[in-house]
């Protein structure tokens, strides 16, 4: 299923951009970065869980937020993307 992980985090101390950096680490991990802070991520429920618990033990819940959207499997009719840069296909070959 595509899962999207978007978080919001303090950087007002040098702690929370540490967590900052640590949290986007994590992601790219898991998925692809498609804005700052938001990440498509193609993953069973098992991996979603495991991300899930791997962010929360980073971020600060008093100042930090973490949101997850399941798109589910019939992903491609859910997203709507506009911009200059193709969009990735998630299941394609990936050639750099």
């Amino acid at each position: 299923m595509l899962v999207l992980i978007t978080y919001d985090v303090n950087t007002e101390t040098a702690a929370g951009k540490k967590r900052l950096r640590q949290v986007a680490k994590q992601c790219v991990n898991y998925g692809t970065r498609v804005q700052n802070s938001v990440f498509e991520c193609e993953m069973d429920a098992a991996k979603c869980r495991e991300v899930k618990a791997v962010l929360e033990e980073i971020i600060d819940t008093e100042k930090d937020s973490l949101r997850f959207y399941y798109l589910g499997n019939n992903y491609k009719n859910k997203v709507e993307h506009i911009e200059v840069r193709e969009s990735l296909d998630m299941k394609g070959v990936l050639l750099m």
